[in-house]
């Protein structure tokens, strides 16, 4: 049973391996806690698929098991049910394309993000019904709202993995003024007393196809889209026309 398991787990990592990068990380877990599926494959993966093992600093209250491989000395992690909540689980990590062993700190690491100015916070006040609770940070040119008690969880995550989504996006800051971003404008933080405008289906069709549309108002700058009191998403109304700021990537592309 455990030779089969083994040679299963064998088989799949013989798969997924090519498309892992070169100084990609690879996490293999399995639900046993054989040897041969758990210890032995880490060897197997050191001495036949030239990786690396990777070796988590881990605080002695979370109760994980640390233990190494007979050959390679190949660090591994077991989630016993007595002491983790769960059924339990072996884990370990390893890293393609760098020799020796490396380590990975799971313990808070200081975020490569940034909260922004009190200048910042001044232009994007406006914009929302209630600042409280909630920390702002810069994530390249975006300005992310964020609960406050995950700020220091975003910065952990950070420094380990690519963040492709995190908070609530409400725009970039130029020329001190905020370009609102879509997430903003369906969001339950933003200020409803902003201008906004109601229109008829046909004209949130057009809208959502991207669309030039035509407002019949008197308002100017940036406004939120409504049809049957839910927002849409932005619009900027000009002296001679209305910019659509639907997201391109989401327009409706078929009648």
């Amino acid at each position: 049973m455990c030779n089969s398991g083994s040679q299963r787990q064998q088989r799949i990592l013989s798969d997924v391996l090519p498309s892992l990068k070169d100084g990609g990380v690879l996490i293999y877990s399995t639900c046993s806690y054989s040897v041969k599926e758990d210890e032995e494959i880490s060897d197997w993966l050191i001495n036949d698929c030239h990786l690396s093992s990777v070796k988590f600093l881990l605080s002695p209250d979370w109760n994980i098991i640390e233990t190494t491989s007979s050959q390679y000395n190949a660090y591994g992690y077991r989630f016993y049910p007595d002491k983790v909540k769960g059924e339990g689980f072996f884990i370990a990590a390893f890293r393609k394309g760098q020799e020796g062993s490396m380590e990975w700190n799971t313990g808070k690491q200081r975020s490569r993000s940034e909260r922004i100015t009190g200048k910042e916070i001044e232009i994007i006040r406006p914009w929302l019904k209630n600042m409280t609770g909630f920390s702002f940070i810069k994530l390249k040119e975006d300005i992310i709202a964020l609960p406050s008690q995950l700020e220091d969880e975003l910065g952990t995550i950070q420094s380990a993995l690519y963040i492709k989504k995190a908070g609530i996006k409400l725009g970039s800051i130029i020329r001190d003024e905020l370009i609102p971003d879509h997430e903003l404008a369906v969001s339950s933080i933003i200020d409803p007393s902003l201008p906004s405008v109601e229109v008829d289906r046909e004209t949130a069709l057009e809208y959502l196809r991207k669309q030039e549309i035509k407002i019949p108002v008197s308002l100017k700058g940036w406004t939120l889209l409504k049809h049957q009191q839910l927002p849409l998403g932005w619009i900027k109304i000009l002296a001679n026309r209305v910019n659509n700021y639907y997201p391109k990537e989401w327009r409706i592309l078929h009648k």
